[in-house]
């Protein structure tokens, strides 16, 4: 007898949704392991006073969050989340983190014990220990084993199809491997490693890094003060990541796209660096920028900054991290975005 297929089901539809509903869509039409639909759950909203769920089913295009690229026709939009993970053995987590606790409460008790997750998803939450990753909430919430994808990529470029590379963190090795064969393509690059929690903290620290060099570009420093920024911020990376995890971290996941490639990429080009660009000419506060710049959207690295600053604070770690701590500083306690440059001037950390 012939083994089930999988049926995968994407938990979101904002851009990297869609992106990923391009290649998985296109993926499971090759294979004979996955089924060939694949459900998309979609927050239902109104596009030109039509639902986007008909929309993206009719033109087969998500014409809110990635307008210009078709999805392939075996993605079905489906507004209620119950029921688009109804019996699904795959779910492909790509929302924003601070849906994830509405979402799990939304689901649990309705996805099956031996369905396996996979996130998409930058940032963490408060915990019990002051942190906790998002794919810890996903494990404590609904019981499933839950992977992680990060790289150096944006969705616009993946969906083009422009060669990108990928990390895929798992703490089940095979389970890794399996969301590898869904998602990887000829332009889509996957390695799998083991180091799941670290691949996850690569996703929300660089942010706080990258707030860094915006602050830099904003005082109109050159390449080289932005490097050094970069160089001291992926040293906090490794070391913030070592004290956070309970299970030994290589130093050659940092080298794969989560890591180092993934730093740059985000520190080069994010939309949401006008805000920190723009901080250094203004007397206006980080959070007043972000409501006047950003269109309702979050700057990701001003909250996990608070939340990464609070963890050192209360682990008496502060002195240990002191690019985190000016970022910190300079966002919430109005410290001058110079202090970036003396920063580096005073702690050539090291390994």
């Amino acid at each position: 007898m012939a083994a089930a297929t999988l049926k995968v089901c994407i938990v979101g539809s904002w851009n990297w949704g869609s992106a990923i509903a391009k290649i998985i869509g296109t993926n499971v039409k090759n294979q004979q392991k996955f089924t060939s639909t694949v459900k998309m759950w979609v927050s239902e909203e109104a596009v030109n006073g039509r639902k986007l769920t008909d929309i993206i089913n009719h033109y087969h295009e998500n014409v809110k969050y990635l307008p210009g690229h078709k999805l392939p026709e075996n993605v079905v939009a489906v507004p209620n989340l119950s029921e688009a993970v109804q019996g699904a053995d795959l779910l492909v987590f790509t929302t924003p983190h601070k849906f994830i606790h509405k979402i799990c409460n939304e689901i649990t008790g309705r996805v099956p014990k031996k369905a396996l997750g996979i996130i998409h998803t930058e940032g963490i939450d408060k915990g019990p220990g002051g942190l906790m990753l998002i794919s810890d909430i996903i494990r404590e919430k609904i019981g499933i084993d839950v992977s992680v994808l990060m790289g150096a990529n944006t969705a616009r470029e993946v969906v083009a199809g422009e060669f990108c590379e990928a990390t895929i963190g798992s703490k089940v090795i095979q389970n890794g491997i399996l969301f590898k064969e869904l998602l990887q393509t000829p332009n889509f690059c996957i390695t799998v490693v083991d180091d799941a929690d670290a691949v996850e903290l690569c996703g929300a620290l660089k942010h706080i890094v990258a707030m860094g060099t915006t602050f830099c570009d904003g005082l109109h420093c050159g390449n080289n003060s932005k490097a050094a920024i970069i160089r001291l911020g992926l040293v906090e990376m490794i070391t913030f990541t070592r004290i956070f995890c309970k299970s030994q971290v290589s130093t050659a996941t940092f080298l794969e796209s989560c890591g180092l490639a993934n730093l740059i990429t985000t520190c080069y080009r994010r939309s949401d660096c006008k805000v920190s660009k723009t901080f250094p000419r203004t007397g206006k506060t980080i959070e007043k920028l972000e409501k006047e710049l950003l269109n309702g959207q979050a700057l990701q690295g001003l909250e996990t900054s608070a939340l990464v600053y609070q963890f050192l604070k209360h682990k008496r770690l502060l002195a240990k991290f002191p690019l985190f701590i000016t970022v910190y500083r300079i966002c919430y306690e109005g410290t001058p975005p110079t202090e970036i440059l003396t920063c580096l001037q005073s702690h050539p950390a090291h390994l």
